[in-house]
């Protein structure tokens, strides 16, 4: 089990890297129909960061509206003010809309967040890391990067407790809707590229993102 833990490590952080460093590469894929529909649709991109737009001393929740399902969030406004902020940023621009689960393995955690679907696509900008003081539980929601200070509009979501280096900022975690995670993470998936079981055979996509603030 330790081995099997260290192999899906690194896996997980190989996969990371390469999903958004090899963008020439993954242009040459072949894209599905629905794939090519997220692009057509997806043309939001700024230069740099939001700034602070979020009420540091209030509380957000959030409700990810999936073609399986609905799941809410809390988000860690205290732990990673700039990370909640850039994700409330995005989701009241419409950003995370008909964006799909393009990574999921089971047992590990799904990933969602690319306006392109493919695992290359981003926000247009990067920001930096901020301290990870929580563990990768089941539940928790997470950036995804391809290194330090790359955050951008990539998260996953953890479907089982696991033992991740604390390198990927946590920023919220699930309070309702484990039945959609679990569904969500039972997609049968394909190998990708480079041969990742992660790659799922039919569409799963956010419909919407409700803010709540409080």
């Amino acid at each position: 089990m330790k081995y099997l833990s260290i192999f899906l490590t690194i896996i997980f952080i190989l996969g990371a890297a390469y999903y958004f460093s090899n963008k020439d590469n993954q242009n040459n894929n072949k894209q599905k129909p629905e794939d090519n529909k997220i692009m057509e649709q997806k043309n939001l991109q700024w230069a740099e960061a939001p700034k602070m737009q979020i009420d540091v001393n209030k509380n957000y929740e959030v409700i990810i509206k999936t073609s399986e399902g609905d799941m809410a969030f809390k988000l860690f406004t205290g732990d990673a003010p700039i990370t909640v902020n850039n994700f409330v940023f995005l989701a009241r621009q419409e950003f995370y809309d008909n964006v799909k689960f393009h990574r999921v393995i089971k047992d590990f955690m799904i990933q969602s967040g690319d306006p392109k679907g493919d695992g290359t696509g981003g926000p247009g900008y990067k920001f930096n890391d901020e301290p990870v003081t929580r563990d990768y539980e089941r539940g928790i929601l997470a950036m995804a990067n391809s290194g330090p200070n790359t955050n951008g509009s990539q998260f996953f979501i953890m479907h089982q407790n696991y033992p991740l280096p604390k390198n990927y900022v946590i920023f919220g975690k699930i309070v309702s809707g484990f039945d959609v995670l679990d569904k969500i993470a039972e997609t049968p998936v394909a190998a990708n590229k480079f041969g990742e079981m992660s790659s799922p055979t039919k569409g799963v996509f956010i419909n919407g993102v409700e803010i709540n603030e409080k």
